[in-house]
C-alpha cells in the first residue's frame, strides 16, 4: 500500500475504539510554527466530529492537520483546527463557510491566531464603557454623567455602592461612540476632582486585567534583570550554616555588595543556594572566577552568573539539540550503534530511564490518536 493510499483509507478509521489521524511526517516545523494556511472554527456542533470538518473543508484544498478540541471524556468543546497546505485554501474556506449554518448552528471561521496576537488585538480593541475610581464619596450620578458628557453622548453613568447605599468610591461610564470613550480617558485620566485624583481607564473584563497585570509583572522581572546583568551571582551547594550575613561577608572581599540572599524554605531552613548582586560586573566577574569551586564548611560553592528561568531553558535546549545523535546529519545504509560494547547510551547519560531518540526515516506516515 502506497504512503498516499494509507493516508486515503486509513484516516479516522477506528482503532481501539478511538479514531486515528494519518498525517504526512513533516520534520520542517517552518509550517506549523508560522501558522501559515491555519484557520479557527468555533460554535461547531457537538455532534461534528474530526472526519465530518475535514470533509467540509477538503473541497477548498489539501488539508495538513484537522482536529476539534475534546475535553477528557473525548466530548467535543465545539471548536477545532484546520491547515491547509496554502494560504489561498484557508482564505477561500474563511470566506466561504465563515458565518454559514453547519447541522443548523452558525460557525465563526476565521484565522487561526496565537496567544500573543489575540493577547495583542485585545489591548488595541476599541471600547465604549470607561472605569473611574479614587472618586470622592460626595461624587454622584449625576456629577459623573456631567463631567464625562462633555467629551460626547453618554448612554449610562453610575457610581457603584455597597448593600447601605454608600459610594465605594468607583464607578462606570458608557458611551455611545468609542472614540469618545478614548478621547475622555485621554483627557480625564489624572485630573482632580475634589481634591481626588481620578484613575480613568477603559473598562476591563477580569481576564484581561489578568493578563494585565501578568504582562506589566513579567516585563519588570525583564527590566530588573537586564539592569543586573552581569552584577548577579547565583550560588548554590551552601551549607546549611551559611545564613546572609555569612555569604556577604563570604564575597565582600570581591567588592560591593549590593544585595545578598540565601533562599530558604515556609520552614525557614536554608535551600542551599543564593544570589549575591555586586555594584560592578568587573567584581562579579572577578568573585565568580576566584569562587566557584572554593571549599567552605567542607563543601564546594557553585558559582554562575544569575540568569532568569527563559534564558536558562534555552540554553539547556540549544545544548540539548547539539548533543542529539539526529542532529549529526542523516544516516546512510545500516544504522550501526556508536557506543562500543558495554559503553553506557547516550540517554542512560543525560537522563535516567530514557533511551536514545529513535532514528526514524524521512518517509514516513505519522499516526496518532486523535485526543
Amino acid at each position: 500500500m502506497t504512503a498516499a493510499r494509507a493516508l486515503e483509507v486509513l484516516n479516522f478509521t477506528l482503532l481501539n475504539g478511538k479514531p486515528i489521524r494519518v498525517m504526512y511526517s513533516n520534520r520542517d516545523p517552518t509550517v506549523r510554527r508560522t501558522g501559515a494556511g491555519n484557520i479557527f472554527i468555533k460554535n461547531l456542533d457537538k455532534t461534528i466530529d474530526n472526519k465530518a470538518l475535514h470533509d467540509t473543508f477538503s473541497t477548498f484544498g489539501y488539508i495538513l492537520s484537522c482536529k476539534i478540541a475534546t475535553d477528557n471524556t473525548g466530548q467535543s468543546k465545539g471548536y477545532g483546527f484546520v491547515q491547509f497546505d496554502n494560504e489561498e485554501s484557508a482564505k477561500n474556506a474563511i470566506d466561504k463557510l465563515n458565518g454559514m449554518l453547519l447541522n443548523e448552528k452558525q460557525v465563526f471561521v476565521g484565522p487561526f491566531l496565537r496567544k500573543q496576537e489575540r493577547e495583542s488585538s485585545i489591548g488595541k480593541a476599541k471600547f465604549n464603557n470607561v472605569y473611574v475610581k479614587n472618586l470622592s464619596e460626595s461624587t454622584t450620578d449625576e456629577d459623573l454623567k456631567n463631567v464625562f458628557s462633555e467629551h460626547g453622548p453618554i448612554t449610562s453613568a453610575v457610581i457603584m455602592r455597597d448593600a447601605d447605599g454608600k459610594s465605594k468610591c468607583f464607578g462606570f461610564v458608557n458611551f455611545e461612540n468609542p472614540d469618545d470613550a478614548a478621547r475622555s480617558v485621554d483627557s480625564l485620566n489624572g485630573k482632580k476632582f475634589d481634591d481626588k485624583e481620578w484613575f480613568v481607564g477603559k473598562a476591563q473584563k477580569k481576564s484581561e486585567r489578568e493578563m494585565e497585570l501578568k504582562g506589566q509583572y513579567e516585563q519588570t522581572l525583564k527590566e530588573t534583570a537586564d539592569k543586573f546583568a552581569g552584577l548577579n551571582l547565583y550560588v548554590k551547594n551552601l551549607d546549611d550554616s551559611i545564613n546572609d550575613d555569612k555569604l556577604r561577608e563570604l564575597f565582600s572581599e570581591f567588592g560591593t555588595v549590593t544585595s545578598c540572599k540565601v533562599m530558604l524554605d515556609p520552614n525557614g531552613i536554608s535551600r542551599g543556594s543564593g544570589f549575591v548582586a555586586f555594584s560592578t560586573a568587573e567584581e562579579a566577574s572577578q568573585a565568580l572566577m576566584e569562587m566557584n569551586g572554593k571549599m567552605v564548611v567542607s563543601k564546594p560553592l557553585y558559582v554562575a552568573v544569575a540568569q532568569r528561568k527563559e534564558e536558562r531553558r534555552a540554553r539547556l535546549q540549544e545544548q540539548f539539540s547539539q548533543m542529539r545523535p539526529g542532529a549529526m546529519g542523516p544516516t546512510v545504509g545500516p544504522q550501526v550503534s556508536m557506543y562500543p560494547p558495554g559503553a553506557p547510551h547516550f540517554g542512560q547519560q543525560l537522563f535516567y530511564g530514557q533511551g536514545p531518540p529513535a532514528m526514524i526515516s524521512p518517509q514516513v506516515i505519522q499516526l496518532d490518536y486523535v485526543d
